[in-house]
């Protein structure tokens, strides 16, 4: 049987559309196994997002600068310590949080909501849906959690969220909210929710990983409480994330880091030390401040506002749909979902393949494939998100695959590349992989893999 001809088209480097920001690697090519070299079609961005062009060059603007935060008098000092917290005002501005919302860096948004998990009264409740990635899950430890089955729909969750705080015991409260979801990119309805909340007193924080790059936030509008997000996810990928919003929980609790930024005076007497710490946000940004990576998520919102959310909406809506539409002709596909129908989604598409060249599918042998034969970046596995996962690919049956396949466009995605996925894809479904793979237990490698590394590797 004939293979599918799969179109490589060049892509002239830095640029992915009209009045698209532009990204880091859009001309990136890598090799096959076959030996060709081919444009990288780079679809997992629920994962991490490559720079923007206009972050690289801040950046690169910045190191020259680069000194101590908060704690040198020279003048480099003095522009380093500004640049930080003006990217605290920046960030603040981005998530439409209150003026007098609080902003804390952090590394990431697991950071930033084990953060707030730290800072919570000791007899909180928290309320959480069984759908959250193990961010959201797990940093709420030491709490009594209360799991909320999946609803029907998402306009049946602050009904079920209702109900739970209602036959809750007293005490203070927190739910979490998702803004969309890491595995089927599916919105959530966050200002019912937050209402919902706020009328039963209870607090709100969003984990908004997956939706910073991609929808605009509004944390003040929603009556959100805080926002965990990551610049990795909002092309800034340069190690900083942040926790946004009320200023009360986090001044009352000890410092995340006990370390210097976080103190305001130190002493030792009788061998112990007595410490004053510092007040917001430093006493929760302990150690050396991560400069650059702030100033990166600064830079990204503000290049993203410029561009205007309707144009990058549109970009990825067109391409989601190009995507969810290809993959659900091709036979044994399954596309994931939380819930029946349209509902409005995020460029994140996870699916499962039943049969591969005739034999049951090992979705991970199909990511590698995609890999090493198509230069084709995907996700397989679970995604962070197990129980939900898991839950999604039972089977009537109660047969439980625990992997699948999840593919997420952005701004550096293009036509080209969904189309290629969905030609490799049907490819490798009718006749398999063409070269040969190895090693499972290690996860799937080529046999033999005759692709270079890079220079930066060797």
């Amino acid at each position: 049987m004939e293979r599918a001809v799969i179109p490589v088209a060049a892509t002239e480097p830095g640029r992915v559309g009209d009045g698209l920001p532009a990204v880091v690697g859009a001309g990136l090519r890598v090799p096959l196994v076959t030996g060709e070299w081919v444009p990288y079609a780079g679809l997992d961005h629920a994962a991490s997002t490559p720079s923007l062009v206009a972050v690289r060059d801040a950046v690169d603007e910045l190191l020259p600068w680069y000194s101590s935060v908060h704690r040198g008098a020279g003048f480099a000092s003095q522009v380093a310590t500004r640049v930080y917290e003006r990217a605290r005002q920046e960030v603040r501005r981005f998530t439409a949080a209150p003026p007098d919302a609080t902003v804390v860096f952090t590394r990431n948004t697991t950071d930033a909501l084990n953060l707030l998990g730290r800072c919570l009264p000791g007899d909180t409740a928290v309320f959480r849906f069984s759908t959250e990635h193990h961010a959201a899950l797990l940093a709420w430890r030491g709490h009594r959690v209360h799991r909320l089955a999946t609803p029907d729909g998402p306009g049946q969750a602050p009904a079920v969220l209702a109900k739970a705080l209602a036959d809750a015991p007293g005490g203070p409260k927190l739910v979490v909210l998702t803004g969309a979801s890491n595995v089927t990119g599916e919105l959530w309805p966050v200002a019912e929710l937050a209402e919902v909340a706020a009328a039963r007193g209870a607090r709100t924080v969003l984990d908004a990983a997956q939706l910073a790059g991609h929808r605009p936030l509004d944390l003040a509008g929603w009556g959100v409480d805080w926002v965990a997000l990551s610049g990795h996810k909002m092309y800034a990928p340069f190690g900083a994330g942040a926790l946004v919003g009320a200023a009360d929980w986090l001044a009352a609790a000890d410092p995340y880091l006990a370390g210097g930024g976080a103190t305001a005076a130190v002493a030792e007497r009788d061998g112990r030390a007595t410490v004053t710490w510092s007040g917001l946000p430093h006493r929760h940004e302990g150690g050396s401040p991560n400069l650059v990576g702030a100033h990166a998520m600064a830079v990204a919102g503000r290049a993203l506002a410029r561009a205007g959310w309707p144009v990058v909406t549109r970009h990825e809506e067109e391409l989601t749909a190009r995507l969810r539409d290809g993959l659900a002709r091709i036979p044994g596909v399954r596309l994931l979902s939380l819930w029946p129908g349209g509902h409005p989604r995020l460029g994140v598409v996870a699916f499962s393949v039943a049969r591969c060249g005739g034999e049951p599918a090992d979705q991970r042998l199909l990511a590698t494939a995609l890999a090493a034969e198509h230069g084709i970046g995907l996700r397989d596995g679970a995604f962070c998100a197990h129980p939900a996962v898991h839950a999604l690919l039972r089977d009537a049956a109660g047969h439980q695959p625990d992997r699948a396949l999840r593919a997420s466009v952005g701004l550096g995605s293009t036509v080209e590349h969904v189309d290629r996925l969905l030609a490799a894809l049907a490819d490798l479904v009718r006749d398999g992989p063409r070269w040969r793979y190895g090693h499972p237990d290690e996860g799937w490698r080529p046999v033999p893999d005759p692709r270079p590394a890079p220079a930066l590797l060797r």
